[in-house]
């Protein structure tokens, strides 16, 4: 499962998604750091086609999680080499113009 949340800012759609699990987390790796708020990730629950929807109408995302960061691959919204890990965990910010 994942949780999608959708921010609109004028013209800017930023979706943030993670795998649900994820939730709460602090991945640490070295001198990085990632929080997965709840504030800032939950949001609707959702699968593949919902995530390939809120994607396809944001200018900006940021995704964490096997599931998540699967899905924007296989849609060719990020590639893999996007793609980083925290802790073992994939991380990816997408940006369209």
């Amino acid at each position: 499962m994942i949780t999608i949340k959708v921010y609109q800012h004028g013209r800017e759609v930023l979706v943030a998604a993670c795998d649900k699990d994820m939730l709460g987390r602090t991945l640490r790796d070295g001198e990085l750091k990632l929080s997965v708020d709840r504030d800032f990730y939950e949001g609707e629950d959702g699968d593949e086609a919902t995530l390939i929807n809120r994607l396809e109408n944001s200018t900006m995302a940021n995704l964490v999680g096997e599931t998540t960061c699967s899905i924007a691959i296989k849609h060719d919204f990020i590639t893999e080499e996007c793609v980083m890990r925290i802790a073992g965990v994939p991380h990816a910010q997408m940006l369209r113009w």
